[in-house]
C-alpha cells in the first residue's frame, strides 16, 4: 500500500494542471504535515457525497477529486439504466469554485451519455430537490458545502425522488465511486456522443415559487398584517435570490436587507462562519433590526436550505430561538391552520429527527396527527414521504439543526418555505394579539417547557478522528448512571439496527427519569463530535448547563 509521499510524488509526476503540481510541491517542502492530510487518505464519498477542504491532494475537494466522484456516479445511474434514458440536474451556491465544480460535474455526466439540466447561477438546494421532479431526472447534484467555512466545499447527491441519497442506492453508489482510483478513470473530454447540457433558469424559479407559495394558509392574516418589519439577510448566499422574492409575492412590504451581506461571496467577509446557527452571523442583521424596529430577523445558510431567526422577547430586546423552537412553533402553526381548515384526518403525518426535541411529538400527538422518528439528516425525512407518497399526506418535519419543509413538493428542508412560513405565522399571531415570542410561550404554557442545547468539540485530522471513536467506544463501554442528578432508565445505541428499527448509526442516547435526553454522535461532515442536550420543567436552563458540565466541561 502506497503512503501518503508517493501518492503526492505521483501527483507531481502525473497528468494534471501546473498549479495543482506547484501547491502540491508546497505542500512537501514547506508542510509536511499538511502534505499527509492532503494524501493519507481518499476524500470519502460518503452516504450523501463529499465535503471537505478546497486544496490539492486525494483528501481534499478540487477538480480531480469531484470528476472521480462524478465518473463513480455515471458508472451506477448507467448500471441501473434498465434502458431508461438518463438525465441528472446540477445547481451550485455561491462558494469559491462552486461553479467550477459544477461545470465539471455537468461534462463528466455529460460525456457518459448523461443528459444534464444546468442551473444557469447560483441556486438553492431545496430547488435542485424540486426541479429533479419536475424534469423527471434520475439524479441531482448540488454543489455546496452548506454552512461549513470559507475553506470548504461538497457535493451532495439526489435521487429520482427529490431526496438525498438513502440505502441501498447510497452505499451502491460510494462502491462504484471506489472503483475511479484515479484521474485517467474519468471522462473530463467527450470521446462520442454526448448527453448534452440544457440550461434551466426563470422558467424552473416560477415552477417552484407558484408551488412552494400555495402551502401558505392565513392570506387574511397576512393582508391585515403585511407591514410587519422583516430582516432577512442571507450570509452572501443564494437565498437572496428567492428569499426576498418569497415575501414580497405574499404581500410583506417592510422587508430591509443587510447589503454588504446581499453580496453573494465564497469568501463571506463579514462573518467567521456563514451559519445561522451561530449567533455571531446574525450580528449584522439584529443591529439593522435595532435600527429600524424591526419584529423578526430571518438569516439563511450559503445553500439557502436552513433558516434561523431573531424575534423581540417581551422587553423589546431581539433574542435568538434555537432550530427545536422555530420548528415547534411552526408545526404549532401550521396543525392550528389545518385543523381550522379541516385539513387534518387519517393518513397526515408530521416527521422529525430523533436529536429533535420532543416538543414537536407533544403538539403532533394533541392534534392526533401521527409524528414519525428517524435518524438525523434531512433526508431520512424525505425518505418517510417517499414512503408514504401514495397512502398518506406530509405535512411538515424538521430537525434541530434549523431545517424544517412543508409539503412535498420539495424533498429537503426548504429555507424558502420556512422564511415564507414564519412571516405568515407572525401576522397569524399578530392577528391574535400575540408576537412570536409570546406564541412560544403560549406553547410551552400548553405543553410544559422543553429547552435543547447543542455543543460541539472539534477534533481535525486523521488523529481528531481516531479520538472522536475513542471517545464514542468509552460511552458504549461505560454509559453514564444519570443525568444531571436523575437515573439513567434507558439507552438506546443506533448502531443496533434490529433494536431500533432504523438504519445502522453511530449515534447513542441516555433517557433520565425524570425526563431529560443526551445525544451523542460524531458529524458526518465535519471533524466534529456532537452533544444534543434536552431537559424537561421549569428548571431546564438549570439542567442544560449541568449537563454540558457533565459531558463536555
Amino acid at each position: 500500500m502506497k503512503n501518503y509521499r508517493e501518492i503526492a510524488e505521483e501527483w507531481l509526476k502525473g497528468d494534471f494542471d501546473p498549479q495543482t503540481k506547484a501547491r502540491v510541491a508546497e505542500l512537501r517542502d514547506n508542510d509536511p504535515a499538511g502534505l499527509e492530510d492532503a494524501f493519507y487518505k481518499n476524500l470519502e464519498f460518503g452516504t450523501g457525497g463529499l465535503r471537505g477542504i478546497m486544496d490539492a491532494g486525494t483528501n481534499r475537494m478540487n477538480r480531480y477529486t469531484v470528476g472521480m466522484a462524478t465518473q463513480g456516479l455515471a458508472n451506477y445511474m448507467k448500471s441501473h439504466a434498465d434502458g431508461k434514458a438518463l438525465s441528472a440536474c446540477v445547481s451550485y451556491d455561491s462558494r469559491n469554485n462552486s461553479e467550477l465544480f459544477a461545470r465539471i460535474t455537468a461534462d463528466v455526466l455529460s460525456n457518459n451519455g448523461i443528459h444534464v439540466y444546468l442551473f444557469d447561477g447560483i441556486r438553492p438546494t431545496p430547488e435542485l430537490s424540486y426541479s429533479i421532479r419536475a424534469k423527471g431526472a434520475t439524479a441531482g447534484i448540488m454543489i455546496t458545502a452548506s454552512h461549513n467555512p470559507k475553506e470548504y466545499n461538497g457535493y451532495k447527491v439526489f435521487w429520482s425522488d427529490g431526496g438525498q441519497i438513502t440505502s441501498p442506492v447510497d452505499k451502491d453508489i460510494v462502491a462504484e465511486v471506489a472503483k475511479i482510483t484515479g484521474p485517467s478513470m474519468v471522462k473530463f473530454s467527450a470521446s462520442g456522443a454526448t448527453g448534452g447540457i440544457e440550461i434551466m433558469g426563470k422558467e424552473m424559479d416560477e415552477m417552484y415559487l407558484n408551488d412552494i407559495l400555495s402551502l401558505t394558509l392565513s392570506p387574511e392574516a397576512r393582508a391585515a398584517h403585511r407591514d410587519i418589519k422583516i430582516v432577512y439577510t442571507p450570509l452572501h448566499g443564494c437565498g437572496v435570490r428567492l428569499v426576498p422574492e418569497c415575501l414580497a409575492r405574499l404581500g410583506f412590504s417592510n422587508v430591509f436587507h443587510v447589503p454588504e451581506q446581499d453580496v453573494s461571496d465564497g469568501n463571506f467577509p463579514t462573518v467567521v462562519s456563514p451559519n445561522p446557527e451561530e449567533p455571531a452571523a446574525m450580528k449584522m442583521a439584529i443591529e439593522k433590526a435595532d435600527e429600524v424596529g424591526a419584529d423578526i430577523v430571518m438569516a439563511t445558510d450559503p445553500d439557502a436550505d436552513r433558516m434561523g431567526i431573531a424575534v423581540r422577547d417581551n422587553d423589546g430586546k431581539m433574542v435568538l430561538f434555537n432550530g427545536n423552537q422555530t420548528a415547534s412553533m411552526l408545526t404549532y402553526y401550521i396543525l392550528t391552520r389545518w385543523k381550522e381548515l379541516g385539513r387534518l384526518g387519517e393518513g397526515k403525518y408530521c416527521v422529525k429527527t430523533i436529536v429533535t426535541t420532543e416538543l414537536m411529538a407533544d403538539i403532533c400527538k394533541s392534534f392526533g396527527v401521527k409524528c414519525y422518528n428517524v435518524l438525523t439528516g434531512f433526508k431520512y425525512i424525505a425518505d418517510v414521504v417517499k414512503a408514504h407518497e401514495l397512502t398518506g399526506e406530509f405535512i411538515c418535519g424538521g430537525e434541530e439543526s434549523y431545517g424544517f419543509n412543508v409539503g412535498q413538493f420539495v424533498r429537503d428542508k426548504c429555507a424558502q418555505v420556512s422564511c415564507s412560513m414564519v412571516a405568515e405565522c407572525a401576522a397569524w399571531a399578530a392577528e391574535r394579539g400575540l408576537t412570536l415570542y409570546q406564541l412560544m410561550d403560549k406553547i410551552y404554557a400548553e405543553y410544559g417547557r422543553r429547552l435543547e442545547s447543542m455543543v460541539y468539540i472539534v477534533r481535525s485530522g486523521k488523529s481528531g478522528a481516531e479520538e472522536i471513536q475513542k471517545i464514542m467506544a468509552g460511552y458504549r463501554a461505560t454509559p453514564p448512571a444519570e443525568l444531571a442528578g436523575s437515573k439513567v432508565v434507558k439507552v438506546i445505541d443506533y448502531d443496533r439496527p434490529d433494536e431500533t428499527g432504523l438504519p445502522k448509526s453511530n449515534v447513542l442516547q441516555f433517557f433520565s427519569e425524570a425526563g431529560d435526553v443526551v445525544t451523542v454522535r460524531p458529524s458526518g461532515t465535519e471533524p466534529k463530535i456532537k452533544f444534543y442536550f434536552g431537559a424537561k420543567g421549569d428548571d431546564a436552563a438549570a439542567k442544560i448547563e449541568r449537563l454540558k458540565a457533565q459531558f463536555v466541561n
